[in-house]
């Protein structure tokens, strides 16, 4: 009996360390903000410095922000470095996914990439670091690896020093979004000859540490509280999604709540998950398409491939100006081109296969992350067949003046039917990102829904 009992405490304790991963060593931990940056990247620069070392990203006041808050481009007087286009693509393929290459092969005529000088902008502030290296010392997944132990008080960027695929998704999860946000944006459904209606929203991202009035309870499985208000056309104006962000799904599942202005009901949206449809998309991005990747990630198995050099959107200021219009942006089979910039940088490269007893529509993923943000950068999805089948860009750039990095588009692609989705846009409203506000547990309850909706 002694030894039955033995035998099954030394299982007990496999099954449970094969469940929890242990956070990072001391030691491990001492290296950021030394051989790492203060968020995990690689401080020095690559081997013929066409990516630099890391030397505390730009200053605050790196440019002019004017009266409603857009950012003046540090980069302006800058130009290409060179151009990639279908005719010079395959010199250049060991530095795309093959999702960019297939964008040339899909527009030879009208898709580029220009690639500018790599800088490496950003910068966090100093709480933000002080908890990412709590973080590294601390936080340890758990089902496997689908929820965070530990993961308590300034919640960002959960695993610095990843050794696994889900763990360097969980970073561009738990990132840093300038704590509260507020913002008026944007988004385009073009058919293949490039008309499109714009469709407005009115967003807000709140994280439960910065509520005054937040019930600790409340807030102890929630990474963010997300209200999404549709303001145009007209025809779906009013129309209001609150979602409840749980850090571990598979233990309390999304919550979300969407209020229709037609019935003026609120119902339980428990489609507003995983390959449900995303918010007036046309069926051309998913819920979990959002923000490049959101969501839970237990419907996959992630490979974590490595580290690697690749051309991605960076440093988005020229795409974001107020200048433009949206129909200066928003053109036949992909944005303006013209209006992008790339910059080489050092990605972590992730691939994400759903696990045999799930579902989705993307039966695989192939994700390349920014190292210096951690958010992701590309994504190439793949469909039941292994046909590749759309790719996502995210266009981003780092507000220097909040210390915050973001996106200023995403798009994804469908090369199969020739259409595609432009999320984030804001150069025709009335005001940039506002970061900060203050804000109220009351307004993120099912029963809020309903004043926020008007006609």
């Amino acid at each position: 009996m002694r030894k039955m009992i033995l035998q099954c405490g030394v299982l007990a304790l496999s099954l449970l360390a094969a469940n929890v991963m242990a956070a990072v060593s001391a030691e491990e931990a001492a290296k950021l903000g030394t051989t790492l940056t203060p968020v995990g990247a690689q401080m020095a620069g690559n081997a013929d410095g066409s990516i630099p070392a890391w030397t505390g990203g730009i200053p605050k006041n790196a440019g002019a922000v004017d009266s409603k808050g857009f950012l003046a481009d540090p980069f302006a007087n800058e130009k290409p470095l060179f151009v990639i286009t279908a005719a010079t693509v395959d010199k250049y393929k060991d530095k795309l996914s093959d999702g960019q290459v297939a964008m040339f092969k899909r527009y030879p005529e009208t898709y580029k990439i220009p690639v500018y000088t790599t800088h490496r902008t950003v910068n966090l502030p100093d709480d933000i670091y002080e908890s990412i290296k709590r973080s590294a010392l601390n936080v340890k997944s758990i089902n496997d690896g689908n929820g965070l132990e530990n993961f308590t008080g300034n919640r960002y960027y959960a695993f610095p020093i990843p050794k696994t695929g889900v763990e360097v998704l969980w970073n561009h999860i738990t990132r840093y979004h300038g704590g509260n946000l507020r913002r008026i944006i944007t988004q385009a459904t073009p058919q293949t000859n490039g008309s499109y209606t714009p469709i407005r929203f009115e967003e807000e991202v709140a994280v439960p540490q910065l509520i005054p009035d937040m019930d600790p309870a409340k807030g102890a499985n929630v990474l963010t509280f997300f209200k999404q208000s549709v303001t145009a056309p007209a025809r779906l104006a009013g129309n209001v999604l609150l979602v409840h962000e749980t850090l571990d799904q598979v233990k309390e599942p999304r919550l979300a709540w969407i209020y229709n202005a037609g019935q003026r009901r609120v119902r339980r949206a428990p489609q507003v998950a995983y390959d449900g449809p995303g918010t007036a998309s046309d069926g051309l991005r998913t819920s979990d398409n959002f923000d490049m990747f959101s969501g839970a990630p237990d419907r996959y198995d992630w490979k974590l491939v490595g580290k690697k050099e690749m051309y991605i959107p960076y440093n988005a200021y020229k795409l974001d100006s107020p200048s433009l219009k949206y129909d200066d942006i928003i053109k036949a089979g992909h944005i303006n081109q013209d209006l992008t910039r790339y910059e080489l940088h050092r990605v972590w490269e992730v691939v994400g296969t759903v696990k045999p007893s799930e579902r989705h529509i993307y039966a695989k993923r192939h994700m390349y992350i920014d190292e210096d943000s951690w958010q992701v950068a590309l994504v190439d999805h793949y469909d039941g067949r292994g046909q590749l089948w759309r790719v996502a860009e995210g266009h981003a750039q780092f507000y220097y003046n909040h210390q915050t990095p973001a996106y200023t588009v995403e798009t994804l692609y469908d090369i199969i039917a020739g259409r595609y989705i432009a999320l984030g846009m804001k150069n025709e409203e009335k005001s940039s990102f506002v970061f900060g506000f203050n804000a109220k547990a009351a307004d993120y309850t099912p029963s809020a829904l309903r004043a926020s909706g008007v006609r």
